[in-house]
């Protein structure tokens, strides 16, 4: 073969290229499965990493450039963070409602053991830890802590009370999570029983002034907190009488109360139109992917050229300070498999994505998308740039598609069609907050024409295979054609076995003219290629995209400063000025992220609607009442208006997690509204009127209520923040069960007392239980 050939180690025609920070090198993209740990799996590569390359040619580094374990740990270290945060400061809340450490104690003991439970049930089922399991834990917490609080203040407010404990508690703690229930029946008075037996004096209160009356070190600090709490406890006394006046004076005007609330809830309703509405909020993962597209036709060469050049103005627009790595990846690799793993958006030599990371300590990265977005285009106008999803969230959104948007227009004629798609494309980005609209196929590649003259060749004894074989050859290799493979024999892998023409010698369409073309039957006779056929010019597609047999053409687009929602209904309504006459059986659907959403929105709004019907149908069971479940849901339209206050107030866009926490919300105000009207029913069974239950109720209640709604708000308050590595997802969910305990905590004691006298006036047919202690008793 030598003496025909140069035989050598050679490698396939290429046909992309990869550099990292303008350094040449290799790209090798590693994807795990489904259902596997991240981390389990990047920690195991980067164990084997070291013998991998102590093997490698001198000279040769192999280093993980992207890796998304590093924003999977920051993400779930800031949960954890701001889960520790949040359960030191409900203990401080607690310590000070309560004024001693043993109950903050017996409270926090069961979180512990919550958790490990709901772990055990995970790793049972098969799921892993993430940023939605973790916040779902934080959720956890709070209402553990709601429902244990509601026990220890029950408690301790019938200590040395000889009557039954838990019967007036069994309705309020029916409707919470039924792992919270056995702890808080089970774990809370055990530790009470042997943590509080010798504090409290023969008339149940703590024996405060003993402790301050030491005089240690450490027993004037304790005293010193005591002296605290007990000016809290002075302070809280004066609210409480407040708020019975208060509450008194309400009762006895309800049409102005109801005015109010009425008002209140209509005002909140007007927020949700001007509320925004994204599937999931933009996570901040430190880094950038954008995808350049050179004029069609340009060879990889070129391509490298526009790349470093357009790398260099990323550098000086972002600052070096602020970059950490920046990888180049354009054109297309030669294998299938590399394809069907490589960049979706990436239809040839021409274009390719330029993936940049960020520094740990970096600016806001969709501040740096932005001006990149507004600068670059400017600098390059011969270039396309659009972005994509760089973090593993919105890539898994997104479900596989380049773009949230998607606008796929399908139809017979390739032509029409494109037009149509063309056109679409321009009038999206007059939108306001529409950005890198553009169209995903490239049906405009310049190409060349070999036609063949089959007469001709027929003479010479060319044929239309031989001919075609001979143009692969010179412009690729014969593995295209006849693939062939080589087994060494010393470590038994096999290599391709290919012959191919030197591309420097196929640099013009004049060098591929001369290629000799083989006669069919062998032999020394040839023929050059153009004695046998002619060369034209033509403009084809470079990718075909088709849809149920149909041609289509993909839209993509992207939102910047605006919600996924609003953006949506304006591509609407320009879709609907564009839609082409029936009778050209073109179809036009908007798809991609936008259609998840809407689906995702009403199977949510349908679950908070069966939420609350089946949260009154259970409290029909329980009370034996219609409207006992009615006056307890009372304040739910109130959370809901909250939630709506919250957002608007923090300019937070109505997402997913949103919404999840206000189905927590709706969970958690239903309980508390459950302790107000579960006492004014007693106190009614016990004779008093409607008008004196309902006072007494709210009186009662002010402090379990307080406590309760006060733990889940400080408990969410470092959550709703969004601080942190992907601390932006779990952000819209605590501030939404913030804004909902607020409002609901107030219509609970305020508006479901005044519902209760006006639709309570009679007393119902209960038989009388023992009745609590007066509320004056009690924690003081």
């Amino acid at each position: 073969m030598r003496d025909v050939a140069r035989v050598h180690d050679g490698f396939q025609v290429q046909t992309n290229s990869v550099s990292v920070n303008g350094s040449l090198g290799a790209l090798m993209t590693i994807r795990k499965t489904g259902g596997v740990s991240t981390l389990a799996v990047i920690d195991g590569i980067r164990a084997v990493l070291p013998d991998i390359e102590r093997v490698m040619p001198a000279g040769v580094s192999i280093k993980p450039v992207f890796d998304q374990s590093i924003f999977v740990k920051a993400a779930l270290n800031s949960v954890l963070m701001g889960g520790l945060m949040a359960a030191g400061l409900t203990a401080l809340m607690i310590l000070l409602f309560l004024g001693n450490w043993r109950l903050t104690l017996i409270i926090l003991a069961a979180i512990p053991l919550s958790i490990i439970t709901a772990v055990l049930l995970m790793y049972v089922g098969g799921s892993t830890l993430n940023t939605m399991t973790l916040g779902g834990f934080a959720l956890a917490v709070g209402i553990l802590v709601d429902n244990g609080t509601v026990v220890i203040e029950n408690v301790f407010l019938l200590q040395g009370t000889a009557k039954y404990l838990f019967s007036p508690l069994s309705v309020s703690v029916c409707v919470s999570l039924l792992a919270s229930l056995a702890l808080s029946f089970t774990l809370v008075p055990l530790l009470f029983k042997y943590l509080m037996r010798s504090k409290f004096d023969g008339h149940g209160r703590l024996a405060v002034r003993a402790q301050i009356a030491t005089g240690s070190a450490a027993r004037q600090l304790v005293g010193a907190f005591f002296a605290i709490h007990l000016g809290f406890e002075k302070g809280f006394s004066r609210f409480r009488e407040a708020y019975r006046n208060a509450v008194s004076w309400v009762l006895r005007k309800p049409g102005l109360t109801i005015g109010f609330f009425v008002a209140l809830m209509l005002c909140s309703l007007m927020l949700f139109p001007s509320l925004g509405r994204d599937f999931f909020p933009q996570v901040d993962a430190g880094q950038m992917r954008l995808h350049v597209r050179a004029p069609p036709g340009t060879r990889l060469e070129r391509t490298q050229e526009y790349f470093s050049r357009v790398e260099g103005e990323i550098r000086k627009i972002v600052g070096a300070d602020q970059v950490a790595v920046i990888l180049d990846n354009i054109g297309l690799p030669y294998s299938g498999i590399n394809i069907a793993l490589s960049d979706t958006a990436t239809v040839g030599p021409m274009d390719g994505e330029i993936l940049i990371s960020l520094n740990k300590k970096h600016r806001p990265t969709a501040g740096f998308v932005a001006q990149l977005r507004r600068e670059l285009p400017e600098r390059f106008p011969d270039l396309q740039f659009f972005f994509q999803p760089a973090d593993i969230v919105d890539q898994v959104l997104n479900f596989g598609q380049p773009a949230p948007i998607d606008v796929r227009i399908s139809g017979y004629d390739s032509n029409e069609t494109y037009a149509l798609a063309a056109r679409i494309a321009r009038d999206l980005k007059q939108i306001p907050g529409i950005v890198d609209s553009h169209v995903f196929q490239v049906p405009d590649a310049p190409a060349l024409t070999v036609d063949v003259d089959r007469a001709l060749a027929t003479e010479v004894g060319a044929s239309q295979q031989a001919t075609a074989n001979s143009v692969l050859v010179a412009t690729n290799s014969s593995a295209q054609i006849a693939p062939n493979f080589w087994v060494d024999p010393r470590n038994s892998v096999s290599y391709p076995l290919v012959v191919q023409v030197p591309t420097y010698q196929i640099e013009s369409a004049q060098d591929l003219w001369t290629v000799p073309v083989s006669a069919e039957s062998g032999g020394d006779q040839r023929q050059l290629l153009m004695n046998i056929s002619k060369f034209g010019r033509a403009r084809v597609p470079m990718v075909v995209s088709q849809f149920n047999i149909r041609p289509v053409f993909d839209v993509h687009a992207d939102v910047q400063g605006r919600d996924l929602e609003s953006a949506a209904r304006e591509i609407t309504r320009v879709l609907e000025a564009d839609r082409p006459a029936p009778e050209k059986a073109i179809s036009v659907v908007l798809s991609g992220q936008v259609e998840t959403m809407r689906e995702s929105y009403a199977g949510l709004f349908t679950g908070i609607a069966l939420a609350v019907v089946l949260v009154y149908l259970f409290l029909v069971i329980n009370f034996q009442s219609w409207i006992d479940p009615l006056i307890v849901l009372m304040a739910v339209p109130f959370a809901l208006g909250g939630v709506m206050w919250i957002l608007f107030l923090t300019q937070t866009h109505l997402s997913v997690p949103a919404l999840m926490g206000t189905l927590m919300c709706i969970g958690l105000t239903t309980a508390n509204s459950i302790l107000v009207v579960t006492f004014a029913n007693q106190r009614t069974a016990a004779g008093d009127d409607s008008m004196v239950a309902a006072v007494t109720a709210g009186y009662t209640r002010l402090r379990p209520v307080l406590m309760t709604a006060g733990a889940m708000i400080l408990g969410m308050v470092p959550m709703a923040f969004g601080v942190g590595e992907g601390g932006e997802q779990n952000a819209p969910l605590a501030r939404a069960v913030i804004g909902g305990l607020l409002f609901a905590t107030f219509a609970t004691l305020v508006f479901v007392p005044t519902m209760y006298r006006l639709l309570r006036r009679r007393p119902s047919g209960l038989v009388p239980e023992p009745s609590y202690p007066h509320p004056t008793r009690g924690m003081q």
